[in-house]
């Protein structure tokens, strides 16, 4: 069974048009559609949310073998609750040399890990691709950032909630809205008081 093929079962399971799921996944009527009709793939904030919107795990979701019988909504569950829940999913880039605590690595959904040879300090870095639900998130991460001279200096992790974009050191969250480079600018210049060179600040939007 096609994801395209899950997206309609579980929309008509759980009684939704596609409108009403469109407004869930902040998308247009017309991208639901082209889901449905298997055009184009949902990206993954997008599955991240038809997770949690229809109950179901990504296994469930991206696996052609495995079906979606059986699956209902959950009583109380309503539209405004999952966009409550959408708000609260960050995905971004974490090295992890940079954090005090690899205990906060158990919050995360790792995507993709990559070895980066940077002849710095560390001299190979252990790069996560990542995805987080957990609201407080940015105040936890904060917490255990590196912020010392002789391990690199201030580190921070970037990441984004939708279109909002956080910039995370030690103690210190930064962030602005995409699109908005009266924030970024502000953002940015707040970084170079904390010693980030320009090419630290071309994070990705």
């Amino acid at each position: 069974m096609k994801l395209s093929e899950k997206i309609v079962a579980l929309r008509k399971i759980n009684g939704m048009t596609q409108e009403e799921l469109a407004s869930i996944c902040n998308v247009s009527r017309q991208s639901i559609s082209k889901w449905e009709a298997d055009i184009a793939l949902p990206e993954t904030e997008k599955l991240l949310i038809l997770g949690e919107t229809f109950h179901v795990s990504m296994d469930v979701l991206l696996k052609d073998e495995l079906e979606v019988s059986c699956v209902k909504a959950e009583p109380g569950c309503c539209s405004n609750a999952v966009q409550e829940k959408k708000n609260e999913v960050y995905e971004g880039i974490l090295i992890k040399e940079s954090v005090s605590d690899e205990r906060i690595i158990d919050l995360l959904n790792i995507h993709k890990v990559e070895l980066w040879n940077t002849e710095g300090i560390p001299k190979y870095w252990t790069v996560l691709f990542f995805t987080c639900a957990e609201r407080d998130f940015p105040e936890r991460i904060s917490k255990v950032m590196l912020s010392d001279s002789d391990k690199g200096g201030n580190w921070f992790v970037d990441f984004k909630a939708g279109n909002e974009k956080y910039i995370v050191f030690k103690d210190r969250i930064l962030k602005y809205w995409i699109g908005n480079q009266e924030e970024k600018d502000i953002v940015c210049e707040e970084c170079r008081k904390m010693g980030l060179s320009e090419g630290q600040m071309n994070w990705p939007e």
